[in-house]
């Protein structure tokens, strides 16, 4: 008695992270336009502004799952707010990126 062959994968929906690799959510589009703009703000400090483009990097891969790129962005941002160095406006609006990547789902 031989057992029966798994039943085929193609015919089971996508699970959510299937279906949020390689979405642009408009949510996306605009943290990674605020975030366009704080890295071309010279204001702030050069590795503030570096810190803004890396976040922004890591939320634009597009092979990469949606909370893959949001967790990395936090990850990145989170280290920025804390930097001593960062003026005031600078701090709000990486929070109010922060506030809005985790409003995404």
């Amino acid at each position: 008695m031989t057992p029966s062959p798994p039943a085929a994968s193609g015919s089971s929906p996508a699970t959510p992270m299937q279906a949020t690799v390689g979405v642009e959510v408009p949510a996306v589009q605009r943290v990674v336009e605020s975030l366009a703009e704080l890295a071309d703000d010279s204001s702030v400090p050069r590795n503030i502004r570096r810190g803004a483009q890396s976040a922004r990097d890591a939320l634009s891969k597009p092979r990469v799952a949606l909370d893959v790129r949001i967790a990395s962005a936090v990850y990145v941002l989170d280290d920025l707010a804390n930097d001593p160095n960062i003026p005031t406006h600078g701090r709000t609006a990486i929070w109010s990126i922060i506030s809005n990547l985790e409003s995404i789902q």
